[in-house]
C-alpha cells in the first residue's frame, strides 16, 4: 500500500513539488498490479509508483523506460504528460514518476469504443524518433512477440489446466507456428501494448486518454487493436466489462483504420496474426500470473526476480480475487473455445 509520509517525503523533495505534506497526498483505490497511485493535493498531477516492473529492469531503469514511454506517446494528444521523474530512494526503492492527473472515467463500452480506436491511432501516428527511440524496437515484432509466449508458456505445466484447455491452447500455438514460418509483414509504429478499455478514462470532451504506459515499444498496430478488442481485454476491469460481437469488433477496427488514414493499409496484413499472438501472449500470462502469485515478495528477493514481482501479497486482497477470478475464467475450457472462435478477422473495412 502506498504511504502517504513516504511519497510527500520523496516528492517534497522535487523543486516543483516543494513543500509537499502527507496532507496533500490522496492515495487511490489500488486497481492495477504495476503501480499505486496518489493524487497530489490541487496541482492536477498523478503519482506512479511502481510495485514492480513488468518489463523486467532494474529500478532506475524502469522509471526511465516509463518515462520515455510517455515521453513518445505525448505527441498522440492522448495520454498524460510526463511532469517529473522521483528517481529511487531508501524509502521508495523504486522511485516514482509524477504524470499529469486526467479528469474523466471509464469508457461506456461498446458506444465509446470509435473513441478508443481514435486514440490508439493518434498513438501510432507519433514519431519513431525522440523518446521512441529509447523504447523495445524488435527487429522482428512478430518473432519477438513469439517468443515471449515461449517463455510465458513455461508455466502451462504448473498452471492445473483442464486437459481441453491446454490442448486447445497448443492447438493455437501449432497454428501460429504454421503462419510464422511464412510471416506476413506491417511497418513498425508506436504502440502502447497494454491498450485494454480499462486503462482508459474519457473526458467530458468525449477524448479517450490511455493512463497506463509502461510497457510501450515500437512493433505492429495490431498488437494494440487486439488488446483493446479481445474478451480476455474487454471484461478484464470490473468497471469495463462487456463482450464485443464480430460486428462490433469490425467496426473498432474500421474506426481505426479511418482515423489512422492511409498507413492503415500497410498494418492490414499482420491485423490477424498480431490478434492470435496477442490472445496467446494474455492466455500465458494468465498461467504465468497463477504460478508466479503464490510465491511471497521474500521467495523472488532470494531467487533473485525482485525486478518482476507478481506476489499477491504486493496488492490489495480485493483485486487479486478479481484477478484470480479473471484468469479463472481466461484458463477455462469454455472460454479459451469461445475466444478462439473469435480470432480470425472475417471483416476488415
Amino acid at each position: 500500500m502506498i504511504d502517504r509520509k513516504t511519497i510527500a517525503a520523496a516528492i517534497a523533495a522535487r523543486p516543483l513539488f516543494a513543500g509537499t505534506t502527507a496532507a496533500d497526498i490522496e492515495p487511490l483505490a489500488d486497481t492495477g498490479l504495476a503501480h499505486w497511485h496518489a493524487r497530489i493535493g490541487t496541482t492536477g498531477a498523478l503519482v506512479r509508483a511502481p510495485k514492480q516492473s513488468q518489463m523486467r529492469l532494474g529500478a532506475a531503469e524502469n522509471l526511465a523506460y516509463q518515462a520515455a514511454c510517455f515521453g513518445a506517446a505525448e505527441p498522440s494528444g492522448h495520454t498524460p504528460r510526463l511532469i517529473d521523474v522521483v528517481p529511487p530512494r531508501g524509502d521508495l526503492p523504486l522511485g516514482a514518476l509524477i504524470v499529469e492527473a486526467i479528469d474523466g472515467r471509464p469508457p461506456r463500452l461498446p458506444d465509446e469504443m470509435p473513441a478508443i480506436a481514435v486514440a490508439l491511432a493518434a498513438i501510432h501516428k507519433c514519431p519513431l524518433s525522440g523518446a521512441a527511440e529509447e523504447l523495445f524496437r524488435p527487429a522482428d515484432p512478430l518473432a519477438a512477440m513469439a517468443a515471449e509466449i515461449e517463455t510465458q508458456a513455461a508455466f502451462l505445466d504448473d498452471a492445473g489446466l483442464a486437459g481441453e484447455a491446454r490442448a486447445a491452447i497448443e492447438a493455437e500455438r501449432a497454428h501460429v507456428k504454421k503462419i510464422l514460418a511464412r510471416p506476413p509483414a506491417s511497418p513498425p509504429v508506436l504502440i502502447s501494448f497494454d491498450a485494454h478499455p480499462g486503462n482508459f478514462l474519457v473526458t467530458a470532451g468525449g477524448r479517450a486518454v490511455l493512463v497506463d504506459l509502461e510497457k510501450a515499444r515500437v512493433s505492429l498496430a495490431g498488437f494494440d487493436l487486439a488488446h483493446a478488442t479481445l474478451y480476455t481485454s474487454t471484461t478484464w476491469d470490473p468497471a469495463v466489462n462487456v463482450v464485443l460481437d464480430a460486428e462490433q469488433v469490425a467496426a473498432f477496427y474500421d474506426a481505426w483504420a479511418r482515423a489512422l488514414g492511409p498507413p492503415a493499409a500497410a498494418q492490414a496484413p499482420t491485423l490477424e496474426i498480431t490478434r492470435r499472438l496477442m490472445w496467446l501472449w494474455s492466455v500465458t500470462w494468465c498461467a504465468k500470473w497463477r504460478v508466479a502469485s503464490k510465491k511471497s515478495a521474500i521467495d523472488r528477493a532470494r531467487a533473485g526476480e525482485n525486478a518482476e514481482d507478481w506476489s499477491a501479497e504486493k496488492s490489495d486482497a480485493g483485486l487479486i480475487t478479481h484477478v484470480a477470478a479473471r484468469v479463472d475464467d481466461y484458463l477455462s475450457a469454455e472460454t479459451i473455445a469461445f475466444v478462439r472462435s473469435t480470432l480470425a478477422l472475417t471483416k476488415i473495412w
